[in-house]
């Protein structure tokens, strides 16, 4: 009987032990998992793949990129912003040019090679020799475009829907002039569309002798009177006023003489009037 307590007794400790044990591990497997889950967290927080508003899209400048250097976006800032103002500058200058004497175009009929001409000189009369149009085409005073519709008047006698393109080649006709005191006086091309102040800074700048304030453009109205434009260059220089006055043909510039310039002329007058008293022996 007391062999069977024995047993009995032991095998309530062994069950006691055995619970005991049990839920010892329980906590320890909890904090277990919990160990191993952060990092897993941590991870994913420092992997988190970056979204399409973090990434700088072609033409996305407004936002900002967080992976791109602020350098770099100001370069592409700049860079965009500087293509919208260059691009119209230029093609409103070629796209209202009125083509004339020496400039040079490109007559091209879309798979039409033996009606096609490039590198056409527009001669004094303004008209230029094409296949299968008596006379040629008169072009001076006219835009390319306009040119380009009068060719496809002309060949759609001989082609179906002619696709007619005109484009200048070199502009050569735009003339203007610049006198008085800059380093390089004289008649110049316009090439392209520019300011009084470009213009003055391709012949040479204003000479110490130039007053840049009291500087105006000639420029023929239609009724064959010239006008005077005052530019005031010193103030656009120093920022006080827009660089906004730009040459048509045939405008000329005029850059008049200071107050150095008088005391120069009188200066060099000296040595006459000194000769002149000797020679007459009368007192000035």
């Amino acid at each position: 009987m007391k062999s069977n307590n024995r047993t009995s007794l032991v095998v309530i400790l062994i069950l006691v032990v055995s619970a005991i044990n049990v839920f010892a591990q329980t906590p320890d497997d909890t904090k277990t998992r919990q160990r191993t889950a952060a990092p897993t967290q941590d991870k994913d927080k420092k992997t988190k793949p970056t979204t399409s508003g973090d990434r700088l899209e072609p033409d996305d400048t407004a936002r900002p990129a967080s992976d791109v250097p602020n350098e770099t976006q100001a370069n592409r800032v700049e860079q965009v912003s500087e293509e919208a103002a260059i691009v119209p500058y230029y093609n409103n200058f070629f796209s209202t040019y009125r083509l004339g004497p020496e400039d040079v175009i490109s007559v091209v009929v879309f798979n039409q090679d033996r009606y096609s001409r490039t590198g056409i000189v527009i001669p004094p009369s303004g008209r230029v020799a094409l296949s299968l149009i008596p006379g040629g085409v008169f072009v001076n005073g006219k835009t390319v475009e306009q040119v380009a519709d009068i060719i496809k008047k002309k060949y759609d006698e001989y082609i179906i829907d002619p696709q007619v393109t005109v484009s200048l080649d070199k502009a050569a006709s735009y003339r203007y002039s610049i006198v008085g005191d800059v380093g390089q006086p004289g008649i110049r091309l316009m090439s392209h569309r520019m300011t009084v102040t470009e213009a003055i800074a391709e012949a040479g700048g204003v000479l110490p002798t130039g007053d840049r304030s009291k500087i105006f453009v000639l420029r023929r109205q239609t009724d064959g009177m010239l006008a005077q434009i005052p530019v005031n260059v010193s103030a656009i220089y120093k920022g006080k006023a827009p660089d906004s006055t730009y040459l048509i043909p045939g405008d000329q510039i005029i850059v008049p003489g200071n107050k150095w310039k008088a005391f120069q002329k009188i200066m060099s007058l000296t040595p006459i009037m000194s000769f002149a008293r000797i020679f007459t022996g009368v007192p000035f």
